[in-house]
This record gives structure tokens, C-alpha cells and sequence, in this order.
């Protein structure tokens, strides 16, 4: 542990959330997260309108972190970002001002990988959370990524399985369209399964090679069962959305729980942590806790507000970087496709 404060101003901004947060020696501080509504009637992300809200948001959204830490910019000792992956032009704001700010101040610039900081969010202080030990395998499943790591050290990871295709947001949230539900519907399939019968209707797993995913296959099938049942019962989904909802999920964890005990068995680390926005889903939250008592596995799940984009991972993930000594040059640019 430093024997001084080192303070860590950090910035997100990779899709359409505008985020920051003040770390002090680990600890957070202020967490602060702007979300864009703006989506919502275009039933996705459109990159151009995310851009000029970040731009709209990101001095309010970084003011409001530091007056909620208590700390004047002149304290910090270096500000953190998130240069990848993710739309360019929302990673463009968030890294043209992280530059800035951190050429202003005079000091250091660290660049977060996103992904990685999904993984290291479990190593947030939070009270009555464990933190993972080294070697652990980590799923990470948002809207862009589902990816096994096998986690070695703070930035030493290795991707052993991944999407061949679309990434497990996408399936819930393509799925969710088909059923007529609005943007973004993973979050109301995880609803509506909670009281639905998982097995009332049956959708075959995509078969994958080793520790690989693939989910389009998934969402077609959704689509002509959907398609087929409508035209025998227009009435279909309306009478059987609960039962569909829950079938879809359990379908989906599925999926994710056969190639995570795979995973398990081929490396023989029974750690595993889960990250990314999908990982709120309530169905895969409930699929870890039996795997620890059913495998006897050790299952980290992170708190919601650190599952979906936020600063507090970028922040945790900067801080860490900091003891190494590992800084950007200013010449950093964005990069919208980033590898572990």
C-alpha cells in the first residue's frame, strides 16, 4: 500500500455511458454515471448521437465526481481512461479530454483496456465482497463481449474462449425485439423468466468448439419459432410471454454454463468471477451460486453498480497500473477494437 495518497480521476466512455469516478488509494470515492435516454426510440446505440452526448455530459459528469470525493483537481495524481474497446467516436471524447486534462494538471495518463477492468472491478474495496485470488477464470458478458479469461495477475490475461459471432447481450436484446419488447430488452426477458415455466418451450444450444461461443444461430431460431407460432396464434407471444421469456434465458445460461464448466475442468481453476453488463441478469447470478454449491466452484459476483459501464472499473483498474509505474504517452489514440 503507498504510504501517500494517490489520487485517480477516471473516465468512461466507451458506448453510450459517460462516466466518472475519484479513487483515493483504492477506495472509491464518487462513482458517477450519465446515462443517454436518447437510444431508446432507435431501439439501439446510434454512435453519432452517443458522441455528442459525451460531449454534453462529460464536464458536468467529472465536476459532479470530484465535488462528490471532496477533492480539488489539483489533488489528483493521475487521471485513468478507458482507450478501448468500443465506439470510436464515444471513445474519442473520453480520451481527447482525458489528455487534456492530464497535460493541464501536469500529470500522469494511464489508458484502461475496458475488458480488463470488467475482471479487475472484483478487486474493488467493497464491503462483504471477496476479492478473487490468482489464477481465476473470469466470464465476461456484456452487449459487445462474452470472452473466458484466465486471469494470472492484475494485467497478466489470457483469453481462452470467446464469440465466434454476437456476444450474449445481443442475443437477449435481439430476442427481446422479435418478442416486441422495447430497447433495451435483456433486462425485461430477465423480468418476465422469473415467472415463466424455463422449460415450456425448447431451442436448441449451437454446437462450438472448445471454449467458443456462438449466438446468432440462437437468435434465427428465436426469430422462426417466434415467426411460426404467430402465424398459427397471432395472439402467441401475448399468451405465452412469461414462458418464452424464461425459456430464452434458460436456454442462454445454458450455454454460458456449459462452456464455463468446461473451462473449469480443462484448466483446473474452480475460481470464477463474472463482469460485464450482463452479469445483473438475475437468471446467470442464480446459475453461479448453485455451480458453488452443486461443483463446489468459488463464484464471484460483483455488486450491480460495477456490472454495467462505469469509472469505478476503470478507476480500480488505473490505480493498479499506477503502482507499476505503467503510464501512457500523450500520443495515445483510441482504439475501438482492443484485445485483452
Amino acid at each position: 500500500m503507498a504510504d501517500h495518497l494517490i489520487n485517480i480521476l477516471a473516465i468512461e466512455s466507451s458506448c453510450d455511458d459517460t462516466a466518472a469516478a475519484v479513487l483515493s488509494n483504492g477506495k472509491i470515492l464518487s462513482n458517477i454515471v450519465a446515462t443517454q435516454e436518447v437510444h431508446k426510440q432507435y431501439g439501439g446505440v446510434v454512435p453519432e448521437l452517443a458522441s455528442r452526448a459525451h460531449q454534453q455530459n462529460i464536464v458536468p459528469v467529472i465536476h459532479q465526481a470530484l465535488e462528490k470525493a471532496n477533492i480539488d483537481k489539483k489533488d489528483l495524481s493521475a487521471i485513468a481512461f478507458t482507450r478501448g474497446p468500443g465506439l470510436m467516436g464515444s471513445l474519442l471524447v473520453g480520451t481527447s479530454f482525458a489528455k487534456s486534462l492530464a497535460m493541464g494538471l501536469n500529470v500522469p495518463l494511464i489508458e484502461v483496456n475496458h475488458m480488463q477492468a470488467h475482471i479487475l472491478a472484483h478487486f474493488i474495496e467493497e464491503e462483504g465482497f471477496d476479492k478473487p485470488e490468482f489464477p481465476f477464470l473470469a466470464m465476461t458478458i456484456s452487449g459487445g463481449h462474452t470472452q473466458i479469461v484466465k486471469v494470472s495477475d492484475y494485467f497478466d490475461m489470457k483469453v481462452i474462449g470467446e464469440t465466434l459471432d454476437d456476444a450474449v447481450g445481443e442475443a437477449f436484446d435481439k430476442s427481446a425485439k422479435i418478442l416486441g419488447l422495447p430497447y433495451p430488452g435483456g433486462p425485461l426477458i430477465d423480468k418476465y423468466a422469473r415467472e415463466g415455466d424455463p422449460k415450456a418451450f425448447q431451442f436448441t444450444k449451437p454446437k462450438v468448439d472448445d471454449l467458443n461461443f456462438s449466438f446468432s444461430g440462437f437468435k434465427t431460431a428465436v426469430l422462426y419459432f417466434i415467426q411460426k407460432k404467430t402465424k398459427e396464434d397471432p395472439e402467441f407471444v401475448e399468451k405465452n410471454l412469461k414462458d418464452i421469456c424464461a425459456s430464452i434465458q434458460y436456454t442462454i445460461i445454458g450455454i454460458l454454463m456449459d462452456k464455463l464448466k468446461k473451462a473449469v475442468k480443462n484448466t483446473g481453476i474452480n475460481q470464477v468471477a463474472i463482469g460485464g453488463g450482463v452479469s445483473a441478469n438475475s437468471g446467470i447470478r442464480q446459475a453461479l451460486v448453485n455451480a458453488e454449491k452443486k461443483w463446489g466452484w468459488k463464484c464471484f459476483i460483483p455488486k450491480f453498480e460495477y456490472t454495467t459501464d462505469n469509472a469505478a472499473m476503470i478507476g480500480i483498474a488505473g490505480y493498479h497500473k499506477y503502482l507499476q509505474k505503467d503510464f501512457a504517452d500523450f500520443s495515445v489514440t483510441a482504439q475501438s477494437r482492443y484485445k485483452i
